[in-house]
């Protein structure tokens, strides 16, 4: 034994990834290695008490969960077991992975006698977000018992098909991913209340984003927003390595956040999956694969889902503390050679498609990325970069002058915007991408005098120049910034964020017109703005009335100007 690693002498057939319970406690390992007769395992929990000569128990195949109507609303380790049964101290081999005992409505779609495939649905079950009962993959034929409507446990019987019974939950291998018809094209925007993203680096439903950021840059605050307002069926959020406090502070404000989708409580509809610092190393590597296995649990049932991993970094090193303990040669910065792989392994999960039974849905995987230092050229965010279709950059400089969220229009992209122009316009919105441009050219105008305004003072520039560094605050302050802590300004619809970014390119224009038809740009620069300013915290969530009677009262003041 060396600390997790532990070697067994086993005589059974054993092969890579199965599941070797350890000692008297059961605790839960993976074979990684096999060599003749001894197997090298790697245990999830700590090994504290484990001796030579205590008994081991392969399992005959790979880590699995299961997955079932118990998940929505629920706390989970890194292997899906439970937090809210573990008591107030984990103790290892302790924690219990059996149903909690409660029972879920069912109401059958399919009689005795009919004949089904993988991924026909055999009854429905009523909760938090509309579930059912699945065909499991590989399963078809005639079905020759069918449970009657009323209310059952996660464990009993909903079905017989050919022989094969079919509970209401099912178990899955959480590193094999679930099989699907056909892969979709990611076309339909996600939209997810922060105008920043959704404005200049939107995402599609199904797509891939990595939000890399140093501390204090408020990375984990923005994925608190997104998994509070994004507009998918569920959400899985994977605290993978965080701080124990962070994670706390997370599940207190999913559980006190008003979903306003149904009225009730948004954690009814999420899944969390909490791995903390201080837990094994193996199971934090094991949980994002957890994670992206209930996604796709959902999925098939033709539900959107966004998995929120915090972070991946904090994998990625679970990954080199393992190689390192296997013995194989680091690569760059002592991470494994297979580092890229496994990341791309990862995204890959992340699609919208059409699962077996027909129906369609989503998986969008959201990763943060913690560099050391902010060094985005590391290993972890240089291939993860590659990997991904949306990059949500967050600058030090934006978040410590207090600009939030602290997406960087300079260092951020986004692979969908094109393909999500059209489903604006197709939606009845064909002037978002020239609005989109319009900003973004905006923004980056005014960061290519910043640099000369240092140098010679805004008052040496020519008056269309002055005037596009008073537009680049005007974008910043009245459009890109927001307020997560103010109720009317922490979501935002698209349609405010319309109206907000109309009102301001209003405004901007009858500057230009003024600066360029020779009038005083002193005069322009010294007229009060903070309606138009104000306007987004004015204006509740789905309100653009108060947008334009800001943007009239700003117009009215310009319009004095000689």
């Amino acid at each position: 034994m060396a600390g997790p690693l532990v070697e067994i002498a086993c005589t059974t057939g054993v092969a890579m990834h199965d599941l070797v319970l350890l000692g008297e406690h059961r605790l839960p390992g993976e074979a990684v290695a096999i060599n003749g007769d001894v197997v090298t395992v790697q245990a999830y929990e700590y090994t504290g008490g484990l001796t030579p000569g205590h008994p081991a128990a392969p399992q005959g195949g790979p880590l699995a969960v299961r997955l079932g109507p118990g998940l929505l609303g629920g706390v989970f380790d890194g292997l899906l077991r439970p937090l809210t049964r573990a008591g107030d101290v984990l103790l290892p081999g302790e924690w219990s992975t059996e149903p909690d005992g409660r029972r879920w409505p069912f109401t059958a779609r399919v009689a005795e006698g009919a004949r089904v495939s993988a991924g026909d649905v055999l009854g429905d079950i009523a909760a938090s977000v509309p579930l059912c009962v699945l065909v499991p993959p590989g399963c078809s034929g005639i079905v020759t018992r069918i449970a009657e409507a009323g209310d059952h446990a996660e464990d009993s019987l909903a079905a017989v098909v050919d022989g094969h019974e079919v509970c209401m939950a099912q178990t899955w291998p959480v590193r094999r991913p679930r099989p699907m018809r056909e892969r979709l094209s990611a076309v339909v925007p996600l939209h997810t209340g922060q105008r920043a993203v959704d404005l200049l680096f939107p995402v599609a439903r199904g797509s891939t984003v990595a939000v890399p950021g140093g501390f204090g840059t408020g990375k984990t605050m923005l994925l608190q927003q997104i998994a509070k307002w994004c507009d998918v069926d569920v959400i899985v959020y994977v605290g993978c390595g965080e701080r124990g406090n962070e994670m706390a502070d997370v599940i207190e404000e999913l559980s006190a956040l008003t979903d306003p989708r149904t009225g009730g409580r948004l954690a009814e509809r999420t899944v969390t999956i909490a791995n903390t610092s201080n837990m094994p190393m193996m199971a934090r590597e094991a949980s994002v694969h957890t994670g992206v296995t209930v996604a796709e649990y959902f999925r098939d049932m033709g539900l959107d889902v966004v998995v929120i991993a915090d972070s991946t970094s904090r994998w990625a090193e679970a990954l080199r503390e393992f190689a390192s303990r296997m013995g194989e040669l680091p690569a760059e910065e002592g991470y494994p050679a297979g580092l890229a792989s496994e990341l791309a392994a990862f995204y890959e999960r992340a699609a919208s498609v059409r699962a077996l039974g027909g129906a369609t849905g989503s998986v969008t995987v959201i990763g943060a990325v913690s560099p050391p230092g902010g060094d985005r050229t590391e290993p972890v965010t240089a291939h993860t970069e590659r990997f991904v279709r949306c990059l949500w950059s967050l600058d030090r400089d934006l978040a410590y002058a207090r600009h939030y969220p602290a997406v960087s229009w300079a260092d951020s992209f986004s692979r969908d915007a094109a393909t999500l122009a059209v489903a604006h316009a197709r939606a009845g919105d064909p002037r978002w991408a020239e609005r989109r441009a319009r900003v973004a050219g905006l923004l980056a105008e005014a960061d290519r005098l910043a640099d000369l305004v240092e140098l010679v003072g805004v008052t040496a520039l020519p008056p269309r120049e002055r005037v596009s560094v008073l537009a680049g605050r005007l974008v910043r302050e009245g459009v890109v910034q927001q307020n997560a802590l103010s109720p009317s300004d922490a979501y935002c619809t698209p349609e405010k964020t319309a109206a907000l970014v109309e009102a301001v390119l209003t405004v901007i224009d009858r500057c230009m017109e003024l600066a360029d038809s020779g009038g005083p740009v002193e005069a322009v620069e010294a007229v009060d703005f903070t309606p138009l300013l104000r306007a987004r915290e004015d204006a509740g969530p789905s309100e653009t009335a108060p947008v334009a009677a800001a943007r009239d009262t700003v117009l009215a003041r310009l319009s004095e100007i000689v």
